[in-house]
Order: C-alpha cells, then sequence, then structure tokens
C-alpha cells in the first residue's frame, strides 16, 4: 500500500478539525489507495471521506470527515504530485535538454515525460512509457487537457525519431482519448528531411479527423544549439521550407475551419519571421492555445500593446464629467500620462523578434512621443546563434553585449528570460548579479498590454 506522509495541515481545513496532525502517513482514501495527487483529489470529492492514517506512534485508525462537496480536504504533501516525476525513456534525435551545455543546474537535464505534468503545468509528453490503465484513468478522471508531442503519425519514422519501439502506436492512443471525449492539443517538432514534405502532410491529414476534440496542433521548427557532437545529424530550415510549411498549414486551415469552425493547426511564429511574411490577425489562433510553443506570441504583443495604447490615449482625453466615469485602470493609466516626462527605456531581445519593435515604438509615439524606447538584439553566444528565441538568452550574453551601452532609466527583462519562480536565467546569473554588472535598474516584464505600458512608461 502507498504510504504519503502529510507535512502540513491547512488552517481550519476539516481535516484539522477532524484531528489529523502533521507528521501522520495517509494509507488510503475510502479504502482504496492513494498513488498520487489525481487519486487524491478524485477520491476525496465526496462529502464523507474515510481516511486510513497511521499515527507517528505507529497505531493506525480510520477517521470520518464531512467537507463541502469541493472542498479540499486541507492535506500537504512533501511533493505536488505525492510520487516521483517520471522521466523520459526515449532519445529523440531533436531533444533539446541533450543539446545543453555541461555544466548547468541538475534539473535543466531532467527529462521529464509525466503525463501527469501535462495536466498540471501544460507540459507535452510523446505518452510512449504510458500503460493502458493509465490512459484508462484519464479517462475515469476526466482529465483534461492532454498536450501530446506527436511529430509524425507515421509508425516507423516515429519510432526512428523517437529511438523507441513503443512509439508506433500514437494514434492507437489519440483514438482511445477521442472515443471518451478527452480535448487534447497536439505538437510537432519539424527536423528537415525527415518528418517535413509529405510526412507533415500526412500528420496533419492524420490529426485532422480528431477535430475539434483535438483542439490545436502546431508545427515549430527544431531547435539546434552548437552543443551537437556525437548527436543525429540535422540541417536548418531555410526561406523556402519556411513558406511551405505555412502555404501547406493555411491551405489544411481553410478546410478544417469549414467542417469544424476551428483553424485547428498553427505554424509557430518562427516560420513568418524566416519566411518574411505576417503573422496572421488575431482570430486565426483559436483563443492562443498553443502560446507556449511560440504560437502568436507576436500577434499577441501587436494586440495587446496596441489596446493598451488606444485605452491610455481615450482616458487622457477625457475631460470634465467624463472624468468621473473613468474606471479605476483608466484613471491609472490617465496619471501614468502625466507622470515622468522625458524618458529612456530600454530591452532585449532574442533576434528572431528583433522587428516586432518598430510597432512598440509606433504604438508608443501616439501616447508619450517624449520617451525614447530602445531595443537590443542579443546573439545567443551561451547555446549558439542558431538559437534565435528571447526565452532562452541568458544573463552572461545579456551582460557581455550590454556593458558599456547607454541604457537610459530602465531596462525591461522579459519575464520568460527567467526561472519561473526564481529570478535567475539559465546560467545560474541572477538578476541581482546582471542588475549590479550593467548598472541599470531592471524590471520583469511579463506582459505586453497595461503592464508592459507601465514599466515603460515608469510607473
Amino acid at each position: 500500500m502507498s504510504e504519503h506522509r502529510i507535512v502540513g495541515i491547512i488552517k481550519d481545513s476539516p481535516a484539522e478539525k477532524a484531528g489529523v496532525r502533521k507528521g501522520d502517513l495517509l494509507l488510503g482514501i475510502n479504502g482504496k489507495t492513494v498513488q498520487d495527487i489525481f487519486d487524491y483529489h478524485f477520491l476525496a470529492e465526496d462529502i464523507h471521506v474515510k481516511l486510513s492514517l497511521r499515527r507517528s506512534d505507529g497505531k493506525e485508525e480510520e477517521i470520518i470527515i464531512r467537507k463541502g462537496e469541493d472542498e479540499d480536504l486541507g492535506l500537504v504533501f512533501p511533493e505536488s504530485l505525492m510520487d516521483d516525476y517520471r522521466s523520459c525513456y526515449n532519445k529523440c534525435v531533436f531533444c533539446f535538454i541533450d543539446q545543453n551545455p555541461p555544466g548547468m543546474r541538475d534539473t535543466i537535464y531532467f527529462k521529464d515525460d509525466d503525463s501527469r505534468l501535462s495536466f498540471l503545468q501544460g507540459n507535452y509528453i510523446t505518452m510512449t512509457n504510458m500503460k493502458e490503465e493509465e490512459i484508462d484513468r484519464i479517462i475515469q478522471y476526466k482529465l483534461a487537457p492532454i498536450n501530446i508531442s506527436v511529430h509524425t503519425t507515421n509508425p516507423k519514422l516515429r519510432e526512428t525519431m523517437l529511438h523507441n519501439r513503443f512509439a508506433g502506436r500514437i494514434l492507437e492512443h489519440i483514438e482511445k482519448l477521442y472515443n471518451a471525449g478527452i480535448p487534447m492539443n497536439g505538437q510537432i517538432v519539424l527536423c528537415k528531411g525527415m518528418n517535413d514534405g509529405e510526412e507533415l502532410y500526412r500528420t496533419i491529414r492524420d490529426l485532422s479527423r480528431f477535430a475539434p476534440v483535438m483542439e490545436s496542433l502546431s508545427v515549430v521548427p527544431v531547435g539546434l544549439t552548437r552543443y551537437r557532437e556525437g548527436l543525429h545529424p540535422l540541417m536548418l530550415f531555410n526561406k523556402e521550407d519556411a513558406e511551405e510549411v505555412i502555404d501547406m498549414v493555411e491551405g489544411f486551415q481553410k478546410e478544417i475551419y469549414a467542417r469544424c469552425g476551428i483553424h485547428f493547426v498553427h505554424a509557430s511564429d518562427e516560420w513568418y519571421i524566416l519566411a518574411g511574411r505576417r503573422v496572421p490577425k488575431e482570430e486565426s489562433y483559436d483563443g492562443y492555445l498553443q502560446i507556449e510553443n511560440g504560437v502568436g506570441m507576436t500577434r499577441l504583443l501587436f494586440e495587446d500593446f496596441h489596446a493598451a495604447v488606444m485605452k491610455a490615449g481615450r482616458a487622457g482625453k477625457k475631460r470634465g464629467r467624463e472624468l468621473f466615469r473613468l474606471s479605476g485602470e483608466e484613471r491609472e493609466l490617465r496619471r501614468m500620462l502625466r507622470r515622468n516626462p522625458g524618458r529612456t527605456v530600454s530591452t532585449i531581445t532574442g533576434k528572431l523578434a528583433y522587428g516586432n519593435r518598430f510597432v512598440i515604438q509606433r504604438e508608443l509615439a501616439k501616447i508619450r512621443p517624449d520617451i525614447t524606447f530602445q531595443v537590443f538584439p542579443i546573439r545567443n553566444d551561451f547555446f549558439g546563434e542558431r538559437i534565435t528565441v528571447t526565452g532562452l538568452l541568458t544573463g552572461q550574453d545579456i551582460v557581455k553585449q550590454l556593458k558599456g551601452k547607454k541604457l537610459g532609466d530602465a531596462l525591461l527583462i522579459p519575464g520568460d528570460c527567467l526561472k519561473a519562480d526564481e529570478d535567475i536565467f539559465l546560467d545560474d546569473m541572477t538578476l541581482a548579479e546582471l542588475e549590479k554588472a550593467l548598472q541599470v535598474k531592471t524590471v520583469i516584464v511579463k506582459s505586453y498590454g497595461v503592464d508592459y505600458l507601465k514599466a515603460i512608461i515608469g510607473v
């Protein structure tokens, strides 16, 4: 039987009121074993819950707790999953983790392929290390959406690309989830000469029949660092390749939209920038379901910042009695426009998104022409120049390339350059160390709407 140590009890929770104590071991709920956090939540849904516990003195007890139907018991466990993280068994030819330089923190080298993180954190999984009973449990608990790294629906090719003899059954797994009505999202990492061209067409065609239960499918180019010695040889895509991918994706979009009312398949922003084409309009992204894969980030930046500027402009023009009808946010925007006259602000970006600076500069000039907004493209020496996205920039590259430059009153750092729960870059440089090295105030920005505008103006 699985045992889970309780390391804390939430104050005034049903568990505290029932006498559960820190240090007790949870042995089961309602007579059933608790494997992980999903079992825990599913089994604890009822208004009457029977906990099997082992106390610190070794005695086993059963406690019946009465609670609200959706009320949490209030138990705290040492691990968020209540179980060990499951690592990846594949040896994918395109794996980015295999392309990391030596000497980084241990967590960066961990390859996860844990289905539970797909629901909790949005991670994409290959499903190669899932047993049938695990898929059945997803269906039973109605866990959704599940994010799947498909890459190809050609069984033999998928076995080759993932270097796993069990990888060819992906369509069977997707079909089972589809029949159960479990929402899914898919991902294709495209490798030149392997799963592109006719193979890409086949994969999109195969997966399109699962729409709209499969809500979206992204096509992203493989990322290649300079640390590929001994790995499968892969090539960079060129402008013509990008145009071919876009044309294929947009052709499928028209067909699938007419049938399902969603665009379904999306080319990541990198393809449009590489092809020199404008990114699609906002409605083409179906609510930005694939934003974490770089699908629609450029359009979202444009739309959010434009909306913030327009709202600030309207608030600044209102006079007299109209002022009393301003919302709280509009009042703040109005005050914003009057503060910090004459200011220089800088930000950094990967080379891929450098062209977006013109949109920000043009929009900003509509309401604050006295603010100078500088954008510095940072070359990625750490991973290699072929890595051009902003989220993989390191502190040492930023410092080295901005040292001695006039950065003005503040340097804005996009939040995706930093660890999610800590102000630290991929190379372990802290934000404080970067700020000290460049002698400039740094501001983390996590959105491109009103918060971004506030950071630029200096609120």
